[in-house]
């Protein structure tokens, strides 16, 4: 993110949004012509959105400080966004606006001990993350299935930087492609919500100066909600194991908790048991030698 303006987001959210529409897709007659350009054309944006050709041109230059609300919706409906680009296109209006202080605070990196108690009350893997993606705290199913990859004495670890930067991600979550474009998205997403979280930019501008993966996908635009996905990963314990991941939000603290279930009589769900007998034990036995040390 380093040296790209917030006008310089929205041109290149605004152009690749209308580069993913097709007249036909928009109702809109195409008469057999041959276009230089995928997508919809800056006029045809226009006309749906119900807006002049010169005002929609100076919002694609990255213009949107002031645009209303009305605008933002027809424009939305105009590219066909779904809820999170909808909600993308307005956090990028208000960062147009240029930055209000105090307005959203640092990513957290504490979880309450409330938290931590849902998380060890769990019998499947569960963990917190804040909006960086920091994995800040994981029950101890979370730390079986994730291989010695989580150890709690080394928390935090950023999934992102996990998923780019170190030669196991792939190892460990077998779609990694699917994975990769996921954490991109949602760390696009939070560059929108906050540009000015100096540590995010910081986080992206490392990603994006050493992984090419990254950049690619940083380039699309892409933003997505995370609430639930299918996740395939490789455990040393059980092998490959197929997970439903849930996200939820714990909005008044800024983090998410991750969990990962299975059906009970899969064979998904009776590697999960596996994997949470075997954490209790190994809890068990380090609890044993602390005690006895």
């Amino acid at each position: 993110m380093a040296g790209v303006s917030i006008k310089d987001d929205v041109r290149e959210f605004l152009t690749s949004r209308r580069a993913k529409v097709t007249p036909e897709q928009a109702g809109l007659p195409t008469f057999g012509d041959k276009r230089r350009v995928p997508g919809l054309r800056r006029e045809e944006v226009a006309l749906l959105a119900g807006v002049s050709a010169d005002y929609y041109a100076r919002l694609e230059r990255g213009n949107l400080a002031g645009v209303s609300e009305q605008v933002l919706d027809a424009l939305a409906r105009a590219l066909q966004l779904d809820d999170a680009e909808r909600a993308h296109l307005f956090d990028l209006a208000r960062a147009s606006t240029g930055p209000v202080r105090g307005s959203r605070p640092a990513a957290v990196s504490k979880v309450r001990p409330g938290v931590l108690r849902i998380l060890d009350s769990l019998d499947t893997p569960a963990y917190v993350r804040n909006a960086r993606m920091d994995i800040l705290a994981a029950n101890d199913v979370a730390l079986a299935l994730y291989d010695g990859i989580l150890d709690r004495d080394h928390l935090p670890l950023n999934l992102a930087r996990f998923l780019f930067l170190d030669q196991r991600a792939p190892g460990l979550f077998l779609d990694w492609e699917n994975v990769a474009d996921d954490a991109v998205a949602a760390l696009r997403t939070e560059a929108g919500r906050d540009p000015h979280d100096k540590s995010l930019t910081d986080l992206v501008g490392e990603l994006a100066t050493r992984s090419e993966e990254f950049r690619t996908r940083w380039a699309r635009h892409n933003v997505k909600y995370h609430r639930t996905a299918a996740k395939r990963l490789h455990s040393s314990l059980v092998g490959d194991i197929e997970l439903t991941g849930e996200a939820m939000e714990l909005a008044g603290d800024g983090l998410v908790i991750i969990t990962y279930t299975a059906e009970p009589d899969s064979p998904a769900g009776e590697a999960l048991r596996f994997l949470a007998s075997w954490a209790a034990q190994h809890a068990d036995v380090s609890a044993d030698r602390t005690n006895t040390s």
